[in-house]
């Protein structure tokens, strides 16, 4: 239906300098006087406007010919202002010819460039989404939700990462990230981030020797690639989670009564992937806290894409307000609201790629003294 009515829109419009024509040759055989002949100059720049470069020189060229009509009937038309007429219509007419091509070449690129930008996106949507690949829905007690917002169209792709794998005794060990930077360096990046943890986090005794593995890894990529931030995180069936937080946002607790608290360290540690690699972090206990979940309690880890974007004013997103009001029994109905406060937030298509993991404690757990 819209299709249909911007089709006859543009014919209207196409047929807007015909009728023009024919409205200076009706009023001047009825003024028996060339009183609108300079008007014969309009029809072909209106023309160029809206339509193709064959029908641009057509309209142009009728132009042309009715004007000189109008100097040869017009006895009374002086000879200088008509050889003047016929110039200027003349020149209107090429010039409106020679734009419309350029018009309509703009418009093919763009068109084209659009394309362009969609098929790339979705590819690297696809490659990401694999890389990525699907976590478990529960592990005993505890379950998990995830959501990916891509960017704009025409926004680089990013290194946004999570992974969570349940234990052999229990409970959820994860990691949720942001590779610094944009495209191909930086997914092949989040690549091995991601494969370090994969590989390296059933046989692991802490959460310590997963990041010093991460950090091995990303030491064989070249010099110029970028740091990661990163949260590694335990989560064991009794509610209790520790935490290893590498320059990253912090989680976000939300009680079951809607307390939302950060469970953010007294003293945040560096991101991985830096020259002087991560001994000092481990040494004096940077980046580390904990928190005790309860029955219902929610904790949700995201990346910047969430909080750094911005309103038409230019205010951010106020997540823990909307982190506030997640109470639904379904974990991807709470992320969907998420999503959709986010995009009324900024009513336009996300400039970064947005990473969100949300998991709940279902079963009993102990005593909650907060966050440490």
């Amino acid at each position: 239906m819209i299709a249909g009515r911007r089709g006859h829109g543009t014919r209207v419009a196409e047929m807007v300098p015909h009728a023009l024509i024919a409205t200076v040759v009706l009023v001047d055989v009825l003024a028996q006087s060339a009183v609108l002949l300079s008007l014969l100059a309009a029809p072909p720049a209106l023309a160029a406007a809206t339509s193709r470069p064959r029908a641009v020189a057509f309209v142009g060229a009728l132009a042309i010919v009715v004007c000189a009509g109008v100097v040869v009937a017009d006895e009374t038309l002086a000879a200088g202002r008509g050889m003047v007429a016929l110039g200027s219509v003349a020149f209107v007419a090429l010039v409106a010819a020679y734009a419309s091509v350029v018009r309509v070449r703009a418009v093919e690129k763009q068109r084209r460039t659009m394309r362009e930008l969609v098929d790339v996106r979705a590819v690297a949507d696809v490659a990401q989404a694999a890389i990525l690949g699907p976590v478990p829905r529960n592990s005993g007690p505890i379950e998990l939700a995830v959501s990916y917002t891509s960017a704009a169209v025409g926004a680089r792709i990013g290194g946004d990462l999570y992974e969570a794998i349940p234990l052999t005794g229990g409970g959820v060990r994860l990691i949720v990230g942001d590779v610094q930077g944009k495209g191909l360096t930086a997914v092949q990046t989040a690549v091995t981030v991601l494969t370090a943890f994969r590989t390296r986090v059933l046989g692991a005794g802490s959460l310590q020797e997963v990041a010093q593995h991460i950090e091995n890894a990303l030491r064989l990529r070249e010099p110029s690639e970028k740091f990661v931030t990163a949260v590694l995180a335990d989560c064991a069936e009794d509610g209790l989670v520790t935490l290893l937080n590498f320059g990253h946002p912090p989680p976000l607790v939300r009680r079951a009564d809607g307390t939302v608290v950060p469970a953010e360290p007294d003293v945040p540690g560096p991101p991985l992937g830096l020259p002087q690699g991560l001994s000092k972090n481990f040494l004096d206990g940077s980046g580390t806290c904990s928190a005790r979940l309860g029955p219902g309690d929610r904790l949700l880890f995201y990346t910047d894409g969430t909080t750094e974007a911005r309103d038409t004013d230019g205010a951010f997103f106020e997540l823990p307000e909307t982190v506030r009001r997640l109470d639904h029994d379904d974990l991807d109905h709470d992320l969907a609201a998420l999503r959709d406060a986010l995009a009324a937030h900024t009513r336009r298509p996300l400039d970064d790629d947005a990473a969100l993991l949300l998991l709940r404690l279902t079963g009993p757990a102990g005593n909650r003294p907060g966050t440490d």
